[in-house]
Formats: structure tokens, sequence, C-alpha cells
């Protein structure tokens, strides 16, 4: 046997054997919710600061692994604001079973920001506070009301809540998000194949969320197959792969932008 048939064996070899372990994981690890959505636990796990004795403006930025079987492919992402001085913090997501009853995705609405969705417990990817974070909200609020894709929704390749999320952190390249490989959708364009990553450090090319490259500070590399992401951050010493996620060092201590 020649010594490229030989990685094709081992290829189809790994995968399959890749994928069972993350399941298995995935399965035992608590991050999945299996219960049904109708009774599944909303309640916040204490992520989030209390906005009444918090009184500088926060942002945050979460993720969550979906309901049932999809959650373990890919998560559910979200941006909860709270301007200075104000008693709750408000929640810009897309949520595509609203379209046909409101005729949007886009919903923007107060509720616990740390709070699970549909029984999964949430990831907090970015904690930013202070007195210029005002000036930030104004700008996030706008890029949520110029969203080009509230009217349809697709869970693949998108657009979905994860597209939605990237469309307006790319507005606010201050936040430096980097969104979890697992957000599929995050690397939808529309008809645009190029534009900046969605923390706003590095540039990506893109077709339809199908394939594609990205490259960035924060992201690192990533190649985008399928929807799947594959990627190393040599920054903060990470690697990205389907199904498991981000595998690496955490930080999200609170940044504070004056």
């Amino acid at each position: 046997m020649t010594t490229k048939r030989r990685r094709i064996v081992w290829l189809i070899l790994l995968v399959p054997l890749y994928a069972a372990c993350s399941v298995t994981y995935l399965g035992q690890s608590g991050r999945l919710s299996n219960n049904d959505w109708r009774t599944a636990s909303r309640e916040p796990v204490g992520l989030a600061p209390d906005p009444v004795k918090t009184p500088e403006a926060v942002v945050q930025v979460y993720a969550a692994r979906t309901i049932n079987w999809k959650g373990y492919f890919g998560v559910h992402t979200w941006i909860a604001v709270k301007r200075s001085g104000a008693p709750e913090f408000t929640v810009h997501e897309v949520i595509g079973y609203r379209l046909r009853r409101d005729g949007t995705t886009v919903v923007s609405r107060v509720r616990p920001p740390d709070g699970r969705w549909f029984g999964a417990e949430p990831d907090l990817l970015k904690d930013v506070r202070g007195a210029g974070v005002d000036a930030l909200i104004d700008r996030i609020e706008t890029a949520v009301q110029n969203y080009p894709y509230n009217d349809v929704y697709r869970i693949w390749p998108g657009p979905n809540s994860n597209t939605f999320t990237a469309f307006v952190l790319r507005d606010v390249p201050e936040l430096r998000v980097d969104l979890p490989p697992t957000a599929i959708g995050k690397d939808y364009l529309g008809l645009s194949p190029v534009a900046l990553t969605p923390s706003g450090t590095g540039g990506q090319v893109n077709v339809f969320g199908i394939a594609g490259v990205a490259a960035g500070w924060e992201e690192g590399v990533e190649l985008n197959l399928l929807g799947l992401t594959f990627g190393l951050d040599p920054a903060s010493l990470s690697i990205k792969l389907p199904l498991l996620g981000r595998i690496g060092p955490d930080d999200h201590e609170p940044v504070i932008i004056e």
C-alpha cells in the first residue's frame, strides 16, 4: 500500500472515531440539554452582574449549546447590553421560530443575560464594562436594526443566530470577540465573499458559509468546510475543532473601557 493510500485509510478511520469520542464526551459533560423545550430551565447561572448593583454600562456576549441533537454540533449566541444606570439587561438575538409569528427573526427583550438556553448552561465569551461602553451600545443597537437577514432563517449554513451575532460584532470591533468554532453560521457572508472576521482583528473569505478561510489576531487561523471550523490560535494556545469546540485556556475577566 502506498503512503498516500495509508493516509487516506487513516483519515477514514480517524474521522468516525473522533466523532464517536466527541459525542460520548459531550453527552456525559452535562453541557447539553435533552429536556423538553417546553419545560427546560431558563434560569440564570450567575455569570452576569446584578444590574441594580452595577452602575456602569455592560456588554456581555454568550454562547450555549442548542436544543437536543443539534447541540452536539452547534451553539446559539446572543449579545446582552445594559446602559449606565439601567436597572436591567436587554438581550439581542435571532430566534428562528419567531419569524412566522413576528415577521422577523430578530428579538430584543429584557431577560437574564446568563439564562440557560432551554436547559443548556451558557458560556461567557466577553464581558466589557465602563463609561465608554454606552457609546458601544449605541453602535450595537444600530447594527441590530441594520441586520440584513431578519426575514430569513436557515440552521445550516446560515443565516442564523450566529450569523446575526457575527454581523453585529463586525460593526463593533472594539469588543474583540472570538466566536467559538461551534457557532455554525458565523462565517455566512451572503453575496459578498470577503469580510472582517467577527472580532474585527482580521479578514476572511467564505462562500455562503460552506467553505472558506479566516485569519485574525483573536481568531488565529481557521478553515471552514461545510460549516465546520478547524483552527489554531497561537495567541491563546488553543485549537478549534468541530463538535468539541475551542480547546484551550479561557480569559473572561471584565474589560474596562473608559
